[in-house]
């Protein structure tokens, strides 16, 4: 069975994603938060993970565990999402502040779309 539309949407996201991850590492590290360490070395290995997140989604018999992996990438990052929001409120043009917000709430939808693509194994 083919990934739901939601999922598809995970594996362009963090193609998009970790292709920036990777040639532009500089554009992620306002997102870091404090305490997390080695900043560019994890910019670009969450960059990584999400390039190998989403090829593992597109082959069937390891979309299992990228779907599972998938899922906790979304949470790991999560942090960051969060920190972007706050500072844009704070720093941040309207549009910016906007968009910011609206992503956190859009992170569950992806989180339980590949809970469910990691339960059906397709």
């Amino acid at each position: 069975m083919p990934l739901s539309a939601t999922a598809r949407l995970v594996v362009t996201a963090f193609v998009a994603s970790g292709t920036t991850h990777l040639a532009r590492p500089r554009v992620f590290e306002p997102l870091m938060p404090r305490w997390v360490p080695a900043h560019r070395e994890m910019i670009v290995a969450s960059g990584a993970a999400e390039l190998l997140c989403a090829a593992g989604l597109g082959y069937r018999p390891t979309r299992r565990a990228a779907a599972y992996a998938s899922a906790a990438l979304l949470v790991a990052v999560f942090p960051g999402n969060v920190k972007m929001a706050l500072d844009a409120s704070r720093h941040g043009s309207m549009g910016l502040r906007t968009a910011a917000y609206a992503r956190l709430p859009l992170q569950v939808p992806m989180v339980v779309s590949m809970l469910r693509a990691a339960r059906r194994g397709r």
